[in-house]
């Protein structure tokens, strides 16, 4: 099992900015390296949706409501990943979760299996 911690949220007047922060470690020390890695984000009343995700190999996907204003990248820390948010609009408001995907080898023959991982998410409020 792999853990997602996300950080950097709060409360930013509108037209701020705002940088989140999600690492990932795993119980008793095991090792892993995670695929896809990227932020959702809820708002009140709302379905989850896609901000951002970055591959492994650092292709970045961005749903075209989301293109200007959110950049995601990879920290310089292994499984490590941030999503920088500018120009902040009340609509933003919402709770960010940090996600990410694990494949991993588990025999000689290659056979992998896929696991999916969140954090518990970190609330984001825009407001004068």
């Amino acid at each position: 099992q792999v853990q997602l911690v996300e950080s950097g949220g709060g409360l930013v007047q509108p037209g701020g900015s705002l940088r989140l922060s999600c690492a990932a470690s795993a119980a008793s020390g095991r090792t892993f390296n995670l695929n896809t890695m990227g932020w959702y984000r809820q708002a009140p009343g709302q379905e989850r949706e896609l901000v951002a995700s970055i591959s492994s190999g650092g292709a970045t996907n961005y749903p075209n409501s989301m293109k200007g204003r959110f950049t995601i990248g990879r920290g310089n820390a292994k499984n490590t990943v941030y999503l920088q948010i500018i120009s902040l609009k009340p609509e933003d408001t919402a709770v960010y979760y940090c996600n990410a995907e694990e494949i991993r080898v588990v025999n000689v023959e290659g056979a992998t299996v896929r696991a999916e991982y969140w954090g518990q998410g970190t609330l984001v409020t825009v407001s004068s």
